[in-house]
């Protein structure tokens, strides 16, 4: 039986978190698309999930960081692109479907809420999907089976410049 999981909050380790399920699923033979939104750079998952028989990682974002407050076309275009992905994705279900910064997308207006609504409530009962980002939308909140809020208890460097193999 699926599950929808939420991983939101201001503390980092969102995407870090979901990453580590996708390690057990694949570990045990199963199957794990994982959509990110408002992400086009190279990171240390994409490199992982080369390696990785099982793992798939898409991207529809740019290198550069999303205005929240007035998100571009292109970056609108690239987040509808990637809600067409997940909808095909139920077609033919991995075991795991992350949704990568898609709290995020939807807080700021890239992704409408009631589409990440209808999504989830159209998958099929065997997909498990872990939905990831900042200020999770009180919906989906309230749609999840767990919603884990991850904040920072402290931080030695603020703000921590983002490290290659653990940030990134």
């Amino acid at each position: 039986m699926g599950t929808v999981h939420i991983y939101t909050g201001n503390g980092g380790g969102k995407t870090t978190a979901a990453l580590g399920v996708c390690l057990r699923a694949i570990g045990h033979g199963k199957k794990v698309l994982f959509i990110q939104f408002m992400k086009g750079r190279m990171t240390g998952e994409l490199l992982a999930a080369r390696k990785l028989k099982g793992f798939e990682i898409k991207q529809f974002g740019r290198r550069e960081f999303v205005d929240l407050a007035n998100p571009s076309a292109k970056d609108k275009e690239l987040a509808k692109k990637g809600m067409e992905l997940a909808k095909k994705a139920l077609k033919d279900p991995p075991y795991l479907l992350v949704l990568d910064e898609l709290n995020l997308a939807a807080s700021c207006g890239l992704v409408g809420v009631e589409d990440v609504l209808e999504l989830i409530g159209s998958a099929p009962k065997r997909l498990n999907i872990i939905i990831t980002g900042r200020n999770a939308p009180k919906e989906l909140i309230a749609q999840a089976d767990l919603a884990t809020e991850i904040s920072d208890l402290k931080s030695r460097i603020t703000p921590i410049k983002a490290r290659k193999g653990i940030e990134y």
